[in-house]
């Protein structure tokens, strides 16, 4: 008993020391920020003036190791929005999907199952849960195919190949076994193992994002870097995979069909270890044969300085990302709203999951943000904190949003991978 009163008093010192050391951090400047003025309905907005030079700040090891949850903490949306716990209990959850049907399929990464939610009962939960299928590899990306009202397959993207399974509205499991579709370029677990997948509007491409294996590699002298760092596209049918943009670190988390312009748009993990204000993160529409920056650029004609002099005749060709985010939040799954629950002003709007990242002294990220469109599909440039509240005072943090998708009723669920949940925000009026 004595051991124990020792232990539990010297946590309590060092949550009162690390809830001291925050309170002596300086404020961040703006447009920098981190998680202590991250509030719902607060707009942020990055230009590429705003950059700091590389090297600014040393680079930060702050890892997450999610704690669990405290009975008094909980998401916090903007005022006339609620949250509710819609699942529990999961592993590893991801992406998610919603099917034409309503149902919601969730990517559970780690044990290798896509699971199924239906219905939803008065208490905001589903009705029906099940396991779609099991066995897989570290499954990621699902998406619907062909899209419209009655696909017949759901693709799943692993991080070696992707897959399909026959699907017909309103299946809880799949009625047959998984059909190759195409290998990715993996170079076993290194670097990122997240695959998105998307088909665009007329069913004729299937695009594939495939994540760097390595922080700031070059691809000319690391093979295990060919064909990474891209978004693939192929026939959905008969899949032979080429390159449909480039010079994206880690694209994987998350890729999206603008349902208004019909134009890809992804969400990127950008380098780390230069500092804790570059590089930032980004959300963007997606350019065919479009270069944006990695391993040798970043965000417009700024050389890494780990790659200094290399690949000149690149530097006017970079595109800047539309929304710049803060670095190192880690963006990750991407949807466009397209529900009728939520006020006018968010229709069409992105709502992405900021899942967090290592490399910054005061966290930042772990959160949801919306990106206005203004109902024209182009972006402004800024970002607002949407859902937010997933780490504590003293900076330890409870949770870490995923995956993103938009319900049949209109409401947002948002996947956790730090209290292994799924969260449903809904609007309720002021």
């Amino acid at each position: 008993m004595r051991w124990f009163s020792n232990a539990h008093a010297l946590t309590a010192a060092m949550i009162l020391l690390a809830a001291t050391v925050l309170t002596a951090q300086q404020p961040p400047t703006p447009p920098f920020t981190d998680f202590r003025y991250q509030e719902p309905g607060t707009s942020h907005k990055i230009t590429v003036n705003d950059l700091p030079q590389p090297y600014a700040t040393k680079s930060a090891y702050n890892f997450a190791r999610p704690v669990a949850r405290p009975e008094n903490a909980w998401p916090v949306a903007p005022a006339g929005f609620k949250v509710e716990l819609y699942a529990v209990g999961l592993d590893n959850p991801r992406t998610l999907r919603t099917a034409p049907n309503g149902d919601i399929f969730l990517a559970e990464s780690d044990p290798g199952r896509i699971r199924v939610f239906r219905g939803l009962t008065a208490a905001g939960k589903p009705e029906q849960s099940a396991v779609f299928v099991s066995g897989l590899k570290h499954p990621y990306g699902l998406a619907f195919y062909p899209p419209g009202p009655d696909p017949q397959w759901l693709y799943v993207g692993s991080t070696a190949e992707v897959v399909r399974f026959p699907y017909h509205r309103g299946d809880l499991q799949a009625s047959g076994p998984a059909q190759h579709i195409a290998d990715l370029p993996n170079g076993g677990w290194f670097g990122h193992t997240t695959r998105a997948v998307e088909f665009s509007q007329d069913g004729k491409r299937m695009f594939v994002a495939v994540g760097s294996a390595s922080n700031v590699d070059d691809p000319d002298t690391t093979p295990r870097e060919k064909d990474r760092g891209d978004i693939l596209n192929c026939d959905p049918e008969h899949c032979v995979l080429r390159v449909y943009a480039s010079g994206l670190r880690n694209p994987g988390g998350g890729i999206a069909v603008s349902p208004q312009t019909g134009e890809l748009w992804c969400s990127v993990n950008e380098r780390d270890a230069l500092g804790d204000n570059l590089v930032p993160d980004y959300i963007t529409h997606v350019q065919e044969a479009g270069f944006y920056g990695w391993p040798w650029w970043y965000i417009g004609a700024h050389q890494d300085p780990r790659h200094q002099g290399k690949h000149p005749e690149l530097k006017e060709k970079v595109i800047v990302p539309d929304v710049l985010l803060q670095p190192h939040t880690a963006s990750l799954e991407m949807t466009f709203y397209q529900g009728e629950q939520f006020p006018a002003q968010y229709k069409g709007d992105i709502f992405a999951s900021e899942h967090g990242s290592w490399n910054k002294a005061v966290r930042v990220g772990y959160e949801v943000i919306r990106v206005p469109l203004h109902q024209t599909g182009r972006a402004g440039g800024e970002y607002e904190d949407f859902l937010t509240g997933f780490v504590l005072p003293d900076g330890k943090v409870w949770g870490r949003p995923v995956g993103v998708t938009v319900a049949a009723d209109g409401s947002l669920l948002v996947s956790d991978d730090g209290s292994n949940s799924v969260w449903r925000v809904s609007y309720i009026g002021k």
